[in-house]
């Protein structure tokens, strides 16, 4: 494709990009001429018949039909003062941009060295097919390279008495989020004697919970959801874990693999367990939990395994070959999609990958993902200004710093910008995690600024009011979707990147920057996550939030304590409850210690419950916590918070308001069955 008309398209056109360089014609000299030789009749011309001006002095008379329209086009907008209407003429006059726009080129900083690699391409290759076939075996050495150090990534040896690992993700944990395990937990059974062999990804120190999960009388959020580990002066063959912690963030956190490389163990049931200990090891701050679990796990010691994470080694691998690429091509067309290409494949399959269980999925998901992608580049390149910012760039060094380091740096945003508080652009998150606010402040302050400069470069090369004009369609669209009934907007990375890009269509060096870091957004976004949907219904963004349905309110329960002191003896509880107002809730549901333990119906014919008894040993020197819920056929609504039954067999009646039981869902949260 011509790279001259690179946006001849509509609204992304800009076909008078390179007016500014041609001299006028003869016939346009020739017809200004016969306008001045005109001047003195009476239906001539205005100078500038285009831009209409009320001033009182003209530089040559007006034909009469004009200054009609004049006088009305005065008396309609008379009441606006003239100093108003000075001021929005002079606004107008400054969108348009200089007389003789001219478009941007980069000059680069010491020609001679960035432009060395060329030269040398155009005096040992100086034929076309020559440089075709060079690409082609350049891009199969890294292909190759590629493939066999991620093949041998996915190599781990065998564990004598466990067998070869099983991959896990981050999220991986026994115990399923919420009430997905059933009552009494029956369906994430067996409890104990069990167990397997797993190899983790690095960095799963970096997974948390972006909603509050509930540990007993705790919520936990924006960290890792680890519950226990060894307490003081414990060694690791005492450490323990509760079921529903993530077991790679365990994992990190006893010390079995690294965070920075991930690595591989055996993980083993050993059943219920209590008082779970809060420590900070390799840091992950682990949560405390002072009561029991039915299900709990530990780690096998002294287990001779080797899993290699390459996931820095294939980065390394990309960055050589496109940094390599990048230096010795003119052509921008290979620049991108080379680029976009090993980028994308290098996010997906090795720096922040899906969640998957073997390599041969991860693979399926990844290409699944590429083919869209592929037409979204095509369409960034051809018809979003990536083209124009990219062609007849000859500052190799500049481009590959600026362009190429910042997609780098897009692509990697769960390691680059991981330190920016804000996890979801949403008003529930920003509310609750610290620093959100002063943060998005951070970030709008930038952004405006970039904005306000941006504008100046469009000006300044005529093209302002094309692009705002553009944008202003954007604005219609994202105001019309907001308004959409039943359905709210999602900025994903994927849509602020697609949003954005048409700003960046302008070769300058912060325009560099801005492209490729946006580019790099892009394809983090959907390599990892696909493409979600822009708009959502508002069950599918509440996800686990609250729900905002009634509570049930408990009465003061009836507890019976037992004073006799056989090993058999037990003491209860019994709770009851109000109806509820809303008759859609047919049912209440029971967790004692974050384990559903009673379900009922209200309408049971064969079983009627209007209460809740509980009994414990009096044994027993541990807290319990109880949460209740209303049921809608097999759906809870929100949980109260939760009450303690104390050691001392005192009742601690539950604070005001829901609590949040269930993780979010990130896709990555995984129960392993046994």
């Amino acid at each position: 494709m011509d790279e001259s008309n690179d946006e001849n398209q509509p609204l992304m056109a800009d076909r008078d990009r390179d007016d500014g360089d041609r001299a006028p014609d003869a016939s346009a000299q020739h017809q200004r001429r016969n306008v001045n030789h005109d001047d003195g009749h009476p239906d001539a011309p205005l100078a500038d018949a285009a831009r209409p001006d009320d001033s009182d002095s003209l530089s040559s008379p007006t034909p009469r039909f004009i200054q009609d329209a004049n006088d009305d086009t005065k008396k309609k907008w008379a009441w606006v003062p003239f100093p108003v209407r000075r001021v929005i003429r002079s606004a107008a006059q400054w969108t348009r941009g200089p007389p003789n726009p001219q478009p941007y080129r980069i000059k680069p900083f010491f020609p001679a060295v960035q432009e060395f690699p060329l030269r040398l391409v155009d005096r040992f290759l100086p034929k076309g097919k020559h440089r075709l076939w060079l690409v082609f075996v350049y891009l199969s050495l890294w292909l190759i390279t590629f493939v066999l150090v991620a093949r041998q990534g996915t190599r781990t040896s065998e564990i004598a008495g466990w067998g070869t690992p099983n991959s896990i993700g981050c999220g991986t944990t026994y115990w399923g989020a919420g009430n997905t395990c059933g009552q009494d937990g029956n369906d994430c059974r067996p409890f104990n004697n069990s167990g397997f062999p797993f190899t983790c990804p690095g960095n799963c120190e970096s997974h948390h919970v972006l909603n509050p999960r509930a540990v007993g009388d705790q919520e936990i959020i924006y960290r890792a959801f680890v519950i226990g580990g060894p307490s003081s002066g414990q060694d690791r063959q005492q450490t323990f874990y509760r079921g529903d912690s993530f077991i790679c963030g365990a994992a990190v956190h006893a010390g079995v693999i690294s965070n920075s490389n991930g690595g591989c163990g055996v993980v083993r049931l050993i059943g219920q367990r209590d008082n779970f200990a809060s420590t900070t090891q390799n840091g992950i701050e682990s949560v405390g939990f002072d009561s029991y679990f039915p299900l709990s796990f530990e780690f096998v010691d002294d287990i001779a395994c080797s899993a290699t994470d390459n996931r820095w080694a294939l980065f390394s691998i990309s960055v050589v070959f496109l940094s390599i690429l990048s230096l010795f091509t003119s052509s921008s067309c290979l620049f991108f999609f080379a680029s976009f290409v090993g980028i994308f494949w290098t996010t997906g399959i090795a720096t922040d990958p899906p969640p998957h269980s073997n390599i041969t999925a991860l693979f399926s998901n990844i290409l699944g993902k590429f083919v869209p992608a592929m037409f979204c580049a095509w369409v960034m390149y051809d018809k979003m200004g990536v083209r124009r910012t990219l062609t007849k760039l000859t500052a190799q060094i500049e481009k590959t710093v600026l362009w190429l380091g910042a997609c780098w740096v897009g692509a990697l945003d769960n390691y680059t910008l991981s330190f920016i508080p804000i996890q979801r652009l949403t008003g529930h998150d920003l509310e609750q995690q610290p620093g959100a606010r002063a943060a998005l402040a951070i970030i709008v302050i930038v952004l405006f600024v970039i904005i306000v400069t941006q504008i100046w470069f469009f000006r300044q090369e005529g093209r302002f009011i094309k692009y705002i004009k553009l944008y202003a369609l954007f604005i219609a669209g994202i105001v019309i979707a907001l308004l959409l009934p039943g359905l709210n907007l999602r900025l994903h990375h994927y849509v602020l990147a697609l949003l954005l890009l048409p700003g960046t269509s302008i070769q300058t060096r912060p325009s560099l920057l801005y492209q490729g870091l946006l580019i790099g957004l892009f394809i983090n976004g959907i390599a990892r996550w696909g493409f979600d949907p822009v708009l959502q219904t508002s069950a599918a963004l509440q996800g686990d939030a609250q729900l905002g349905t009634e509570l049930p309110i408990i009465l003061t329960p009836d507890i019976s304590m037992s004073n006799s002191s056989n090993i058999d003896s037990t003491s209860s509880i019994t709770f009851t409850w109000e109806a509820p107002t809303d008759r859609r809730f047919d049912g209440i549901s029971v967790l004692v210690n974050d384990v559903e333990r009673f379900r009922a119906y209200f309408d049971d014919a064969f079983d009627p419950h209007e209460e809740f008894v509980w009994a414990r040993n009096t044994t027993l020197e541990l807290p319990e916590y109880f949460r209740f819920a209303f049921m809608d056929g097999s759906s809870n609504g929100d949980y109260t918070k939760a009450g303690i039954w104390t050691v001392d067999g005192e009742w601690q009646e539950m604070e005001a308001g829901p609590s949040r039981v269930k993780a979010r869902s990130t896709g990555e949260e995984q129960r392993w069955k046994t």
